[in-house]
């Protein structure tokens, strides 16, 4: 589980800290999945599974409705996914994914981290030898699971070999082609798999050495980005700690 397990280590919120940033990011999500589809979950597929990311996260449900229903007001601003890659210091390569109803603000927002650290922000897709995009599943582990069975039912949507476990959760996070996440959360589904939470992530390819002193600068600058409202998360392939 090698290059799924250093994503793990390298991506894992802290919790706590992180809860109100959580909230806010999906929030976002369960906006933009009901302007495409609907409020209803049974009939939105994108909206069912971030509901399942939610419950993950402990997000209430009473913040789950909220976003809902706010979503479908006619005031409501249209979210814009929008990525912003460059280099940090040390020669780090790092991806902002962001969803804005302001692009000039936050691209704005982005460059001030990327200069006051030393960094150069890049155009779009320069870093997209370094990472590669996937669509992530987190699942309930059902008893007497055979994993391997299970990725081999999915291989026509080119589900990665390598896979997390949580034995603490008791979730499985599998990872495959994002343009199959239709196809992969309705598998899920039919197999009774329960709370299938889904998403999209950047997975490093190449990971960068760094000592201690250059890794704590950049997690200066990432943790800079984050507080930003519109930045969704940060990836960088820096090698994550052993």
């Amino acid at each position: 589980m090698g290059r799924a397990f250093e994503y793990r280590k390298a991506t894992k919120l802290k919790r706590w800290g992180h809860m109100a940033k959580t909230f806010t990011r999906l929030g976002k999500q369960i906006a933009i999945a009901v302007k495409a589809g609907g409020p209803e979950p049974e009939n939105n597929p994108t909206l069912r599974s971030i509901i399942a990311t939610c419950k993950h996260e402990n997000m209430p449900k009473d913040n789950i409705e909220r976003a809902i229903k706010n979503a479908m007001g006619k005031d409501q601003s249209d979210y814009k996914s929008m990525t912003y890659e460059g280099y940090g210091p040390h020669g780090v390569a790092i991806f902002v994914d962001t969803l804005t109803d302001n692009p000039t603000r936050t691209v704005a927002d982005v460059r001030s981290v990327f200069n006051k650290f030393g960094g150069n922000l890049g155009t779009m897709g320069s870093l997209a030898f370094i990472f590669e995009r996937k669509c992530i599943f987190t699942f309930k582990k059902k008893d007497g699971l055979d994993m391997d069975e299970l990725i081999l039912d999915l291989i026509d949507y080119n589900v990665d070999d390598d896979y997390d476990e949580d034995p603490e959760d008791g979730t499985i996070t599998i990872y495959g082609d994002p343009k199959s996440y239709a196809a992969i959360q309705k598998h899920l589904e039919e197999c009774g798999f329960e709370d299938v939470g889904g998403d999209f992530t950047y997975i490093a390819n190449d990971y960068k050495d760094v000592t201690p002193e250059q890794r704590a600068t950049i997690d200066k600058m990432t943790e800079r980005l984050e507080e930003f409202d519109d930045v969704q998360t940060v990836y960088t392939n820096m090698r994550p700690e052993e």
